[in-house]
């Protein structure tokens, strides 16, 4: 038998049990010489079928220590909630409050500046040539574990001298300054995609190897269809899971 296909074989069974439940978040796999003696392969096999599952995001093998199940346990992100609640009513921000209602503890680290936009988002905010806008770089935890970034952009002169462009943590969340301002926004865009993170965001989020990421890009506008903000996302795609709920009428 082909030894392609008994690595596979080793990481099929491996992989079942994970899934089944057989082995849980932060259960240690068996050693390496355990599972040569239980599936009579040679070590280099069960090596490559732990290698298998390492870049399939669902082990972590530690030196010295062993392989394990990494916590899968992935955060609801209802996108549909941020911007649903009333004019007036008070709210936290929508991050916050969707990991609070887990049980869980939010966090985040906050920078923020002004600058030149890349192309891609002054296209969407509509912005003139050499425009500026307000970035607010976002690096979010959930209990103390990095768990996405967000990058919101604003354009300059509509937030200049608001809370939006001071460095720091705006518990309302920013949706709700630029209401005050009297830019409630009214209709979003939003696009999602899938690639691969860079070095510097598997450095950031401190990614697994061969973990994806998702990239969520939202345009929000006002009642004058103008753009006013643009907050792009990076997920890791083993730790969110993303729920629209549509009602038809």
């Amino acid at each position: 038998m082909a030894r392609s296909t008994l690595y596979q074989q080793v990481a099929g069974e491996l992989r079942r049990a994970i899934y089944s439940g057989e082995l849980g978040p932060g259960a240690q796999l068996p050693t390496e010489l355990d599972l040569m003696d239980s599936h009579e392969v040679s070590r280099n096999t069960v090596r490559l079928a732990l290698a298998e599952l390492e870049n399939e995001g669902l082990i972590t093998r530690m030196r010295r220590r062993g392989s394990f199940v990494r916590d899968r346990r992935a955060l609801l992100m209802r996108p549909q909630d941020e911007l649903s609640a009333s004019p007036g009513v008070l709210r936290r921000e929508a991050f916050a409050e969707a990991v609070t209602k887990e049980g869980r503890k939010p966090g985040q680290e906050i920078e923020v500046s002004i600058v030149r936009p890349p192309e891609e988002i002054a296209a969407r905010l509509e912005l003139e040539e050499h425009a500026l806008a307000v970035v607010r770089r976002r690096l979010r935890y959930v209990d103390d574990q990095p768990y996405n970034t967000n990058d919101s952009y604003f354009p300059h002169a509509l937030v200049r001298d608001s809370e939006i462009a001071r460095p720091a943590d705006i518990t309302r969340g920013a949706n709700r300054v630029l209401e005050e301002l009297g830019h409630r926004q009214v209709r979003v865009v939003d696009d999602i995609s899938a690639r691969m993170p860079t070095p510097e965001e598997s450095s950031r989020l401190q990614l697994e190897p061969g973990t994806p990421v998702v990239v969520y890009v939202r345009v929000g506008y006002d009642r004058d269809d103008t753009p006013v903000r643009v907050a792009v996302s990076v997920l890791p795609a083993d730790k969110h899971l993303v729920r629209y709920e549509l009602e038809l009428s």
